[in-house]
């Protein structure tokens, strides 16, 4: 087996975990590739072969993050691109994504042994269409998020489902996600948490100028369309994963469909996600109840 290790070196501790992941794949027989953007840091502390990022990608047979969330959906996108499964070692703060925490680091023999399940993961495809009726194109494992800037008031926003209107509404902005990231700024937006493995797209309101906004939950052959109407000179900014890719316009169409890619997250220990749920999301409620 071939390990390529995708570290967020940001991470407090990460370099320790890094090396210590290394030594335990190696031990049991694994072969490490790193980016050659890392030998300077790591040389010959750790077994490793040094590539440029593209190659470990493509000759790897498991991507293994060191970091949270936010490095799992930074190496998403080339991990769908070559079909590799994504193993998640948390040494951030949430790592919802993740299956192990830096304490259960020693757990990643399972995955030479091959102890483990693959959660396959829909992506998001969003295309935005601009007034020269230019396109480009983006991929989500989370979600894509359109929203007023920080000079704009407030923006109407006209959501379509194959070509019919089903919402107009005055928001800070609209998130349409995946299941995967139903547990992310969608939750927070007030939307349902969904179980991760489901096809579906969900769209939910921020903040929205209405008392009876609620989310939708669509089916994977909804192909929506979201279109931004602020006054004057004023765009809206499109986050895909976090990232910000765009300022839209009036002139501008975002649109949002199932994607025919896809990612398998590793779950080495089993109920990863729901645990994820009982002790990340819901433990700071019980941690405050009532003890009668």
């Amino acid at each position: 087996m071939k390990a390529f290790i995708f570290p967020n070196l940001n991470k407090a501790n990460s370099k320790e975990y890094v090396v210590k992941a290394c030594s335990i794949l190696a031990k049991h027989g694994c072969k490490i590739l790193l980016s050659d953007d890392y030998c300077d840091v790591f040389g010959n502390s750790v077994f490793a072969s040094y590539s440029q990022q593209e190659e470990c990608f493509s000759e790897c047979d498991v991507v293994v993050a060191v970091g949270g969330d936010g490095t799992i959906l930074k190496c998403a996108q080339m991990c769908s691109k070559y079909n590799k499964p994504i193993v998640g070692i948390n040494c951030g703060r949430l790592g919802f994504m993740a299956s192990l925490e830096h304490s259960q680091i020693n757990d990643l023999e399972k995955l030479v042994s091959g102890e483990y399940t693959l959660s396959k993961r829909m992506l998001l495809s969003c295309i935005i269409t601009n007034h020269s009726n230019q396109k480009s194109e983006y991929l989500a494992l989370n979600d894509i998020v359109i929203s007023k800037t920080d000079n704009c008031k407030i923006a109407d926003f006209e959501v379509s489902r194959n070509g019919h209107i089903i919402s107009s509404l005055r928001a800070d902005g609209i998130i349409f996600s995946t299941p995967t990231g139903a547990s992310a700024y969608s939750m927070s937006a007030g939307g349902p948490i969904i179980e991760p493995e489901m096809d579906c797209i969900e769209f939910t309101q921020i903040c929205p100028h209405s008392l009876f906004a609620r989310t939708i939950i669509f089916d994977t052959d909804s192909v929506l369309t979201a279109k931004c109407y602020t006054g004057g000179a004023y765009m809206t900014n499109v986050t895909v994963d976090g990232n910000m890719i765009y300022k839209m316009s009036q002139e501008d169409i975002v649109t949002i469909l199932k994607s025919d890619k896809y990612v398998e997250i590793i779950d080495i220990n089993g109920d990863s996600f729901f645990e994820s749920v009982n002790k990340k999301l819901m433990q700071p409620i019980k941690d405050n109840s009532n003890p009668w």
